[in-house]
């Protein structure tokens, strides 16, 4: 399953301890058997992870969906997408100090200590 899925065994077991996805009985043979609605599941959890959304809110949503609960999992996206709108906001700002320290930088007009660290050092 993990193949198909994509994941390592060990993200399959710590989705388990997690109790995103149950455990199927171990057989004598020792290989236990995954369904396709368990791949499915992996799939999933991946898939909402790559978007951003921590395993807490993925089983949120794996409960929301057996509750058929549409309004509230759009809610939860709406929120992550916020979440994500602040982030970009945040990242944008680092991005222009640090144009700004580089363009301080390439002028040369800095005499001294290099402009970087003095501004990381300023009170």
């Amino acid at each position: 399953m993990a193949d198909e899925a994509g994941v390592n065994v060990e993200t399959i077991r710590y989705y388990q301890r997690r109790g995103l996805m149950a455990e199927p009985d171990k057989p004598a043979s020792g290989h236990r058997r995954y369904g396709p609605a368990a791949i499915k599941r992996v799939r999933f959890i991946k898939r909402a992870q790559v978007l951003g959304f921590t395993l807490e809110e993925v089983a949120s949503m794996l409960e929301l969906d057996e509750a058929c609960a549409c309004a509230e999992t759009r809610e939860l996206a709406g929120h992550k997408l916020q979440v994500i709108e602040e982030k970009l906001a945040d990242l944008k700002a680092m991005r222009k100090a640090l144009l700004a320290l580089l363009r301080q930088c390439d002028t040369g007009a800095a005499t001294g200590s290099c402009p970087i660290i003095h501004a990381l050092a300023a009170d």
